[in-house]
């Protein structure tokens, strides 16, 4: 288990027009680690996603957790969010941030520039498979209980994938959708659908069936990363 130095960091957004206020960790070493960008869902960046970037940075990652809400009004950002999610997927000022995060990433002392991954939750998985069709070099991706990317063909463009989602959600069938696709397409990917649990089941654990999939769900992501990441 390593040790690691955390910052607060302001990444810039794409359009030039202020900073994204977020959190990193670099595990202490000379490196070059392997880079991960953090994607939250709609409950912004808060104590669940910086424990989940510590846990990141405990495993050899240097990880930038994003705050895509920072220095803005959160209403619009929400509009943002969902416009780029539903009605421009893969061209969209979020997904633009992100790239930026990505870039800004790249750029860290520590970082090898050319392992880059990320893992998003809720809304936040939506755009970490946006990442992994447009993202230039990125690695592998994990997402949770996100949207599908439209058109769905896009992912044969796509980096590796790891998907985790819940058995009563309304993402279950885009997981089963996205399966379908990634094994057309060969795309190296590890889709599961665990049973008895529910949205946000990774961050809420309500039962011990959400319990155990988040346990399961950590071990297989971390698995994928250490193959296609590491």
């Amino acid at each position: 288990m390593l040790q690691s130095q955390t910052s607060m960091v302001s990444v810039p957004r794409a359009d030039g027009r202020g900073t994204m206020e977020s959190f990193s960790m670099v595990p202490d070493g000379t490196g070059p680690f392997p880079g991960l960008v953090i994607i939250h869902e709609i409950s912004g960046l808060n104590d669940h996603i910086r424990d989940l970037a510590r846990q990141f940075s405990e495993e050899g990652y240097a990880v930038l957790a994003v705050d895509l809400f920072s220095n803005r009004s959160r209403v619009i950002c929400m509009l943002q969010i969902f416009y780029g999610i539903l009605v421009r997927p893969l061209n969209n000022s979020m997904l633009n941030d992100l790239n930026s995060a990505i870039t800004f990433l790249r750029g860290q002392q520590k970082v090898d520039a050319n392992r880059i991954g990320a893992v998003g939750f809720c809304m936040g998985g939506s755009y970490a498979l946006q990442l992994a069709v447009t993202g230039k070099g990125m690695k592998a991706a994990s997402v949770f209980y996100g949207a599908n990317p439209k058109p769905l063909e896009s992912v044969a463009l796509a980096c590796p994938i790891v998907g985790s989602y819940p058995d009563k959600d309304f993402t279950t069938s885009a997981a089963r959708d996205l399966e379908m696709a990634l094994t057309n397409y060969k795309i190296p990917h590890d889709i599961k659908i665990y049973e008895n649990t529910q949205h946000s089941f990774f961050s809420q654990r309500r039962t011990e069936f959400e319990t155990q999939a988040s346990k399961d769900a950590w071990k297989r992501m971390l698995s994928f990363f250490s193959k296609h990441l590491n």
